[in-house]
């Protein structure tokens, strides 16, 4: 037997369950772990709420990454083997599988060794985030020397690891923070440029840092009222990607303004890069190369332990982070 976590209604943190279920054995594709870390996403509290991408199908058990040991492996799977540590990628639908336990079962596609030179904590934080930015900035935007990427949300997960992914391309990041009161962590994770939004006219400081041409990529998570100014600060043929809804309301299009410096909005989730084979693997070669390399460094905010999860999901939702929930098991 071991622990899950599980939910058999939508609501907040305290509909979280912990639940003793049989150990099975994974079928003949998939992995087996022990677990010694889990990352903590925002699309899971979504998945809690049951206003995520799709419809949950109760009772759920939610979770997308985590790291530990190898502990069995189906009958078909040769990327990796019993003792091996591993992580796991989100790139399947948390429906048929999930990461919030002590001892889980995953596809096997969705299994990488990860380096040595990180522990189980970092590696259970790195895939999220990484390959969400990878996806839009190089996969697609293939930024490089001479961009600017406006990237909001710059204290989440995912917005540090886009200041990463950036520099590692050679495009400059202009972070965007509410208040000043994170510029300083944000210059240390490496933001060439930090605008507090509350504070200061964030057009006007965009086209100041760019010599009045804009960025060419916007990587935004919030969408909401202040998504037309992003469409503002970008340069002609820019692009903007959202892939968040940390607003919660509409977000208008300003159509004129598109119009008039022809600028591409793009949707954009994890899936079309983790839920494809070759895209998957090139991702995490050039993930694991700056890991290797320290151009890319899982940054954690806090840690908590498994017993702690429903106060994980509260500290989560308080927004106040900077980098990433990681659950020790």
């Amino acid at each position: 037997m071991a622990r899950i976590i599980q939910f058999s209604r939508a609501g907040g943190p305290d509909v979280l369950d912990f639940v003793d279920t049989p150990v099975r054995q994974p079928g003949p594709t998939e992995v087996r772990i022990k677990v010694k870390a889990i990352g903590i996403n925002r699309a899971e509290a979504m998945w809690r709420t049951d206003i995520y991408i799709e419809p949950v199908q109760f009772p759920a058990g939610l979770g997308y990454e985590a790291a530990g040991v190898v502990d069995a492996v189906g009958a078909e799977v040769d990327s990796v083997a019993v003792g091996d540590e591993v992580s796991v990628i989100p790139s399947f639908s948390m429906n048929q599988y999930f990461t919030y336990g002590e001892i889980i079962t995953v596809p096997g596609y969705a299994v990488v060794k990860h380096p040595k030179s990180i522990s189980f904590a970092e590696a259970a934080s790195i895939w999220m985030m990484f390959v969400t930015a990878y996806g839009a900035l190089i996969e697609d935007a293939k930024v490089g020397h001479g961009d600017f990427v406006i990237i909001p949300a710059a204290s989440s997960s995912v917005g540090l690891a886009s200041i990463q992914i950036a520099n590692y391309a050679g495009a400059a990041s202009i972070a965007l923070t509410r208040t000043s009161a994170k510029r300083k962590q944000l210059l240390e994770a490496g933001a060439a440029h930090v605008i507090a939004t509350d504070e200061v006219d964030m057009l006007a400081e965009v086209m100041r840092i760019t010599d009045g041409k804009g960025a060419r990529v916007a990587f935004d998570p919030v969408g909401g009222p202040n998504f037309s100014k992003l469409i503002s600060a970008l340069s002609f043929q820019g692009t903007a990607y959202i892939y968040g809804a940390l607003a919660e309301g509409d977000t208008p299009i300003p159509v004129l303004a598109m119009i008039a410096k022809m600028i591409t909005v793009k949707a954009h989730n994890i899936w079309l890069t983790s839920g494809d084979e070759t895209r998957r693997k090139a991702a995490v070669e050039f993930i694991v190369k700056g890991l290797e390399s320290g151009a890319l460094k899982p940054i954690i905010d806090r840690t908590f332990e498994f017993d702690e999860m429903i106060e994980v999901h509260r500290y989560l939702e308080n927004n106040g982070q900077f980098g990433k929930i990681v659950v020790l098991v």
